[in-house]
């Protein structure tokens, strides 16, 4: 289990710590030998960062909010839940619907709602030093509300990325009205995750829940859009994190890539075709722990670039931990690599779990 306290576990931390800033699991060697190999050296317990953890501000659920398993969320509820799977930290993201509604509107009621929440988000770290991280929301079709958000999150609250939704109305990422605010992400060399909706039209099947099908659907369209506008290229040191194992991605790459080198100006905008820009891209594996969808990930993305997550309170983390474990595709260094991947990308989360 986690070790809750700040001093038995002090060694243990900052030897991962250390090990995690290189974007690595730890290992100790299984046998005094010099010359045994990697494969012949036992990971010892490495970080683990649940990098797609939801929260639940006061006020959130009373404006029509999420599912009804967000009625029952509290912070003790994600502690306990990250103690049983062994999960050190989880950064910390609001979710679907209220702000998608209220960033569409650009209004001031969106800048309000959504600086209570990054408040909210922030004191949560701020009382469980070593347990949280933050992906601060911003409200993108308000240019000027996001810049103002963007400076007090990483200024003021210190938070460790910016959180997206992968479309607002009938606008995507990659969209040039979003110009200026990935320029100053890029100019903050920013970590920014992303969480999909559901597009406008609504579900074509009104029979079940929108996110079965629209959520993954929405991810590939805001990665085509980043990728085929050029907002990839243009914003290079913007550190992108797309949830649920890149939605229909690994299905459509084939597609994408012959679409990349045989349209005469993707050609010229992609010179290097489309897989070096998607290269770019982390991948959550939150809500995907099954052998067919890791799979499909595994083919597009390598382990280095997969993060874990467990899109709590929808799944537990446990769930997670067990799905990658079971499907037998990674080994263990390859599942303590994708543990404690985001450590690299959030030093001062690795650090503040080490103390």
């Amino acid at each position: 289990m986690h070790d809750s306290s700040k001093n038995g576990g002090t060694t243990r931390r900052a030897f991962m710590a250390a090990t995690a800033a290189l974007g690595v699991a730890a290992a100790t060697p299984a046998a005094a030998d010099a010359s045994s190999t990697r494969r012949h050296q036992k990971p010892a317990k490495g970080l683990r960062i649940d990098a797609h953890h939801h929260f639940v501000p006061p006020g959130y659920v009373e404006r029509g909010g999420p599912l009804p398993v967000f009625r029952t969320w509290s912070v003790q509820r994600s502690l306990e839940d990250m103690d049983r799977a062994e999960v050190d930290a989880s950064v910390l993201s609001v979710t679907t619907p209220v702000l998608q509604v209220l960033a569409e509107d650009g209004n001031m009621m969106s800048r309000q709602l959504i600086r209570r929440c990054n408040d909210f988000g922030a004191q949560l770290v701020a009382d469980h030093p070593g347990r949280f991280g933050l992906f601060a929301a911003i409200p993108l079709t308000d240019v000027e509300g996001s810049l103002r958000e963007i400076e007090y999150a990483f200024d003021t609250l210190k938070a460790d990325g910016i959180g997206l939704f992968t479309s607002y109305g009938n606008q995507w990422l990659g969209n040039a009205a979003f110009d200026p605010v990935f320029a100053e992400l890029n100019r903050r060399k920013a970590v920014v995750y992303t969480h999909p909706v559901a597009p406008p039209w609504g579900s074509a099947i009104p029979q079940v829940n929108i996110a079965l099908i629209e959520y993954g659907t929405d991810t590939t369209r805001a990665i085509a859009s980043m990728i085929f506008a050029g907002a990839s290229q243009r914003y290079p040191d913007v550190k992108m994190i797309f949830s649920h194992g890149g939605g229909t991605i690994p299905f459509l790459v084939r597609r994408f890539i012959r679409e990349a080198a045989g349209n005469p100006a993707l050609a010229t905008l992609l010179p290097g075709g489309f897989m070096p820009e998607l290269n770019r891209f982390y991948f959550d594996v939150a809500q995907i722990p099954s052998r067919p969808a890791l799979a499909a990930l595994r083919e597009i993305a390598p382990a280095s670039r997969m993060l874990f997550g467990t899109d709590f309170p929808y799944l537990t983390a446990a769930e997670h931990v067990t799905g990658i474990e079971q499907s037998g595709l990674f080994d263990t260094w390859e599942r303590r690599a994708i543990d404690a991947n985001i450590a690299s990308l959030l030093p001062r989360l690795a650090e503040s779990v080490a103390r």
